[in-house]
This record gives C-alpha cells, sequence and structure tokens, in this order.
C-alpha cells in the first residue's frame, strides 16, 4: 500500500508499463521477430523536395480543380470578374426562388453590391448587428456567400478561415454556398496553404480553419449517401478572374 500520492501514481505507471511490456511480447511472439527496442531512423521530414516544388501552370490548375471539385458534386464556373460574379449570383437567386441570403463581412463582398442585385431577396451581412441572432440567421438562409482564403486544385478544396466578420455558419448552415476564389488564391498544392497558416505562427491563427471539398456527404447510417446532412447541398466554386 503506498504511504502518499506520489508512491501510489509510481506503482499505478510500473504496473501500467508492464501490461504495455506483456501485450507487446506477445504480438512479437506471435510474429516471429524479436521486439524492436529503439525507435527507427527517421531521416526525412515532411513532404519530399520534388513535392514541395511542384507546380501546375495556371490554366491547369484551374482545369484540375474544376475537375476534382465536381467529382465530389459541386459546381465550378469561371468569370471574367466581380461584376460577373454578381450577376451569376443574382441569376441562380432569381432560378431558385432565394429570399433569404447571408453573406460574410469581407471588402470584396462589399464593393459587389448584393444587396441591390438581389432585389427580392433579403441580404444579411455577417456580424454587422449586435441585435441579430447569427446562427440562426444562416441557419435560415437559402444562400450563404463567402470569399475563399485559399483554394488547392490537386484536391479539389476550398480553405474558408473564421473570424468575427467570417462566421463559419455562413459556409455550413445555408442550403446552397457559393465560394468566391480570386484566381490568384488557386494554388497546386495543399502544402502552400498549409505553410501558409503555419508562418503565421501559433498566436495569429484563425479561430477556424474550414476545408470544403463540394456539397456535404455523409453515409454513416446504413452505408445510405446522403446529401446536406451536415452541411450545404449544394455548392458552387466561382473562380474569378
Amino acid at each position: 500500500m503506498a504511504d502518499t500520492h506520489r508512491e501510489w501514481l509510481d506503482q499505478m505507471d510500473a504496473a501500467s508499463r508492464a501490461k504495455q511490456k506483456t501485450f507487446i511480447d506477445g504480438l512479437t511472439e506471435k510474429l516471429g521477430r524479436p521486439r524492436v527496442a529503439e525507435a527507427p531512423d527517421h531521416p526525412f521530414r515532411g513532404a519530399p523536395a520534388f513535392w514541395r516544388s511542384f507546380d501546375w501552370p495556371l490554366e491547369e490548375r484551374v482545369e484540375r480543380f474544376g475537375a476534382n471539385f465536381k467529382a465530389a458534386g459541386g459546381h465550378v464556373a469561371r468569370l471574367a470578374d466581380w461584376e460577373e460574379a454578381k450577376q451569376y449570383i443574382a441569376d441562380k437567386a432569381s432560378e431558385m426562388r432565394a429570399r433569404y441570403v447571408v453573406r460574410q463581412r469581407q471588402p470584396e463582398l462589399d464593393a459587389m453590391e448584393l444587396e441591390a442585385a438581389l432585389s427580392e431577396a433579403q441580404v444579411k451581412v455577417w456580424n454587422s448587428s449586435s441585435e441579430e441572432e447569427w446562427s440562426a440567421r444562416a441557419a435560415e438562409a437559402d444562400f450563404g456567400i463567402v470569399v475563399a482564403d485559399y483554394a488547392v486544385a490537386y484536391t479539389g478544396s476550398l480553405a474558408v478561415l473564421s473570424s468575427k466578420d467570417k462566421g463559419r455558419s455562413v459556409s455550413l448552415l445555408p442550403t446552397v454556398l457559393f465560394a468566391l476564389i480570386p484566381i490568384d488564391r488557386l494554388k497546386t498544392r495543399l502544402g502552400e496553404p498549409l505553410m501558409a497558416f503555419d508562418a503565421l505562427g501559433r498566436e495569429q491563427l484563425p479561430a477556424g480553419i474550414h476545408f470544403i471539398s463540394g456539397p456535404s456527404r455523409s453515409a454513416d447510417i446504413e452505408n445510405d449517401l446522403t446529401i446536406g446532412v451536415h452541411g450545404p447541398g449544394i455548392v458552387y466554386a466561382l473562380i474569378i478572374g
């Protein structure tokens, strides 16, 4: 019986290590090889050099991103400028009879003046008023509109960061999501945005980093694929430029 708390912890640790040794020894005996006593060498860390320098030309990035995003069930459009993107969203709002829209509070979206273009819809700007329950506004929205921070051609993914002006609910709760991608933010490899996040340092990381690859898909129940359970069922990636 231990006399002190420290002695009791030491006894528990010794018992745990003894159980681990018995378990691993049993495995090595069944495998017919000696137990590894030292950690193996890892001469290489992270992605190999050839992959870190791998980069597709711009037009191939656009083509590959489009193919991969569509393969996951998303929609992709290449648009000349922000004005064309505004018209594209307005046409979809008319086609789908969208009545409630929530967008991020971002300079690019402010300049688009979507409120005037979507005259038949009520457009809410995330966190623009302390009177609103913003998660509820996003949940009832037909459209959510965001500007992507990055897009990745190799995986067909979008990266959307969250902050007080960029609520994660805008990309997670509406029925339809429009993600606008300035073409200079379209990268080849996932490691490119990840390196940018790493360079920020822990204290400067955003509240959330969300990777989106097409509409929400789930097959948790009976392996029955269902679209739109955990997020928007329809996602448009609009490449601008």
